[in-house]
């Protein structure tokens, strides 16, 4: 009972995490209005906890495990804490970019460590896989509630309170996770790898930049060059990886094509996630012309979808082996991307519930494949590894898919000629027409890229995950575990 209590306490910065994220988007016009920063700024003030976020999970992962998770999670919920009152009362756009990079670091904290103490403390594979069901719910949990608080505070005070929702949740951690939460680390380590967990920062910081600098301004040298110098750094941190007594990155994890197919498929699933959130939104607006609040209003039925089958996959695991789950999961996500494909409200709106229903219990069993297969003292690098891959994912998602939609679209724009309207239609109302039609156009092909996409990962899962890796035994000499 008492691990279930500390589940409860482990939900509480997944909840932080996505309230901060969706929040801060409601906030953004009267931020903009009272801070006046540029377009860089506000930028990098949108995107730098991601940019951080995504270039320190590894490094953080491996840190749990190094000098105890239950010790990180703490420290890094206070850091949260801290940086968000400093994000709440900044007074000028710089100083809320310093708390905005402080909330990535702690975040890349968060994550992992959650992920590693549930390994942990619920060494059942059952028990584990409806721990992480929940603890994959509460992220929906943060999403459904964030237009709520989030509108109720930006209607009553300024916009740095927005941030101090995460507050609260801190305090209660910082309160209760001493008491409930064991605490972990490997015994075995007895270094960190400083050197590599900067050249992997620096990595895949230069890597999401230059393809968000993508997504942004289209095909230019400089993002391109960022991206190449991304890759040059990647690859000396794996050979540096493959020579050092105890690396930060276990290359040997990949050695089984069971965890290589569970890794790719999360990244996958969030690059055709995040690849098409933007395009839908645009949709709504655009093209079926709803108002912002009711675009909002018509995800909320995906978000739902995947609070409840967040519930649906361990449940099934009951009577399919996690693999033949995993494969469902990623062909429902297909089957909702083709039937988005059809365009229309109802046909959007279903299509964003199937691929929801189907995106929960892929997510959930791949990671809780590719964390249970490692040995316990290595949970937190594990855990990282499938967290970082979504992030990459999500960010070429964000570029590649948004440019499938931009090329498209202005294919249309240019081959289809203006004039075709009824007389006494305007020459704007024309073109107005034309850029519908061809943004619906684009809006198809892109849904239907990603449905092969993901048919193609179903398949591969299908195939691969036959049979359930079999879980590492624990190595008691190698991990050390206590209640206090």
């Amino acid at each position: 009972m008492r691990n279930w209590a500390g589940l409860a306490v482990l939900a509480l910065p997944c909840l932080l995490v996505s309230l901060d994220a969706e929040v801060l988007n409601l906030a953004a016009p009267q931020l903009t209005a009272a801070l006046h920063p540029s377009n860089v700024q506000l930028l990098w003030i949108m995107d730098s906890y991601v940019f951080v976020v995504g270039g320190a999970l590894i490094a953080m992962g491996v840190l749990g495990d190094r000098i105890g998770r239950r010790r990180l999670l703490l420290i890094a919920a206070a850091a949260f804490g801290v940086a968000s009152l400093l994000a709440a009362f900044a007074t000028t756009p710089v100083q809320l970019i310093a708390a905005r990079i402080l909330m990535g670091l702690s975040g890349a904290s968060l994550m992992p460590s959650t992920l590693a103490l549930i390994r942990v403390m619920f060494p059942d594979p059952r028990r584990r896989t409806i721990a992480l069901g929940i603890w994959s719910a509460s992220f929906s949990l943060g999403g459904v509630a964030s237009p709520l608080i989030g509108g109720t505070l930006l209607a009553h005070f300024w916009w740095g309170s927005v941030f101090l929702i995460a507050v609260p949740a801190v305090l209660l951690l910082l309160l209760l996770g001493p008491a409930l939460l064991p605490e972990s680390r490997d015994n075995a380590a007895t270094s960190f790898d400083i050197i590599g967990a900067l050249s992997s920062l620096a990595s895949v910081l230069l890597f999401v930049y230059g393809v968000k600098q993508l997504a942004a301004d289209g095909w230019h040298p400089a993002p391109l060059l960022f991206m190449a110098v991304a890759a040059v750094l990647g690859l000396s941190f794996v050979r540096r990886e493959r020579r050092i007594a105890q690396p930060l990155l276990d290359l040997s994890l990949f050695r089984d094509p069971r965890v290589t197919v569970a890794v790719g498929s999360n990244a996958l699933s969030y690059f055709v996630l995040y690849g098409t959130q933007l395009a839908i939104a645009q949709y709504l607006q655009l093209v079926l012309g709803l108002s912002p609040l009711h675009a909002g209003l018509w995800t909320l039925p995906s978000v739902l979808a995947y609070l409840g089958a967040s519930f649906l996959g361990p449940a099934l695991t009951r009577y399919l082996p996690p693999g033949r789950v995993i494969a469902a999961g990623l062909a429902t996500m297909a089957v909702g991307f083709a039937v988005l494909a059809f365009g229309g409200l109802t046909f959007v709106v279903t299509g964003m519930v199937l691929f929801s229903i189907g995106l929960a219990p892929a997510y959930i069993l791949s990671t809780e494949l590719v964390v249970s297969t490692v040995r316990p003292s290595r949970a937190g690098m594990a855990a990282a590894v499938t967290e970082t891959g979504c992030e990459l994912g999500g960010a070429l998602g964000i570029a590649i898919l948004g440019s499938l939609v931009l090329a498209t679209y202005r294919h249309g724009m240019a081959g289809r000629p203006v004039g075709t309207l009824p007389d006494g239609v305007s020459a704007g109302g024309q073109v107005a027409h034309q850029a519908l039609t061809a943004y619906g156009s684009a809006f198809t092909v892109m849904a239907a890229a990603a449905a092969v996409l993901v048919l193609l990962a179903a398949i591969l899962a299908a195939k691969v995950l036959r049979h359930r890796a079999a879980a590492a035994s624990p190595v008691v000499d190698e991990l050390e575990t206590t209640s206090v």
